[in-house]
């Protein structure tokens, strides 16, 4: 007699079978895997924060989760190896929206404070930290723990060309989607199990994994260039460029900013010289590698 989950994958089936439905499932976290690290595999830890608000120079982190995985040398994901979640409880009442977005509340907070030595523990074995927003996560990280500093970063989000491999956007919830998935968004270590899971697949149309893609992009110099004192009516030609503007309100450059790879700088150098400055000019640029991508020190 089938059971009750047999009649529930053969409705599935003919759902799709159709081509008129995709059904998603609840995402299951990965299990600890207990057997040994293959020769040359290395470690990740995917991290996540929650946080009172957006400004990383006086919000404060409520939440830190971190699920950390083994990768093998072409980016396949080996096993999960154990997990780290803690709340925090802040110097104020957490904001109502916040708390309407999380779940989290002050009482669920309450007296709770961050191990800082376990949290450094947990990550000193890392070869590389992963968040899906690391231009956020990062500047948290750095803020509370020292160990962040030396740590490798990449992002999810943005490490990876999704739209190039036929995505539609690089949000977590929609890219989680399309895998045929769906998650409880919003607490951090939902949110790692998620990304973990977006980086697994191949991608279309190639024989790498969305890690392997990232890993490779990660290992990349860039280069950042600083369109110093350029001309206020020529603001929406940098946009249109992708340029974006730093207030100076945390000691780098008020100014308009790019990052390209060590490949695009002299074509770079030549449109700002051409179009923007129209002469000659010595143009700020600082070499960025991922052990200080993401972070306020570039």
């Amino acid at each position: 007699m089938p059971t009750q989950n047999q009649d529930t994958e053969d409705l599935v089936r003919r759902l799709e079978a159709t081509g008129n439905f995709k059904v998603l499932r609840r995402l299951v976290p990965r299990l600890r895997t207990p057997t040994p690290a293959g020769a040359g595999d290395k470690v990740a830890v995917i991290v996540d924060f929650e946080t009172t608000g957006l400004d990383a120079a006086k919000d404060e982190v409520i939440e830190v989760a971190m699920l950390k995985f083994r990768y093998s040398g072409c980016g396949e994901i080996t096993g999960v190896t154990g997990t780290f979640q803690a709340l925090n409880q802040p110097s104020a009442p957490i904001p109502k929206e916040v708390v309407e977005l999380t779940g989290i509340t002050d009482e669920m907070v309450a007296g709770h404070k961050i191990d800082a030595a376990a949290l450094e523990a947990f990550v000193a074995d890392t070869n590389i930290v992963i968040a899906h927003n690391a231009g956020f996560d990062r500047k948290f990280a750095e803020r509370s723990w020292d160990i962040f500093r030396h740590q490798p970063w990449a992002c999810s989000a943005t490490g990876v060309e999704w739209q190039k491999h036929g995505f539609g956007g690089a949000k977590l919830t929609y890219l989680l989607t399309e895998s045929r998935l769906f998650h409880d968004a919003h607490r951090a270590l939902d949110d790692c199990y998620a990304t973990l899971e977006i980086l697994a697949p191949r991608l279309p149309a190639t024989s790498t994994t969305a890690l392997a893609s990232l890993l490779d992009r990660a290992r990349r110099k860039m280069v950042r260039v600083w369109a110093e004192d350029a001309p206020f009516n020529l603001k929406d030609t940098l946009k249109r460029r992708r340029y974006r503007w730093n207030d100076g309100s945390d000691g780098r450059p008020k100014s308009w900013h790019i990052d390209l790879d060590e490949a695009e700088l002299e074509a770079e150098l030549n449109f700002l010289r051409k179009e923007i400055y129209q002469r000659d000019v010595e143009i700020n640029c600082r070499e960025i590698t991922a052990f200080d991508r993401f972070s306020n020190r570039v």
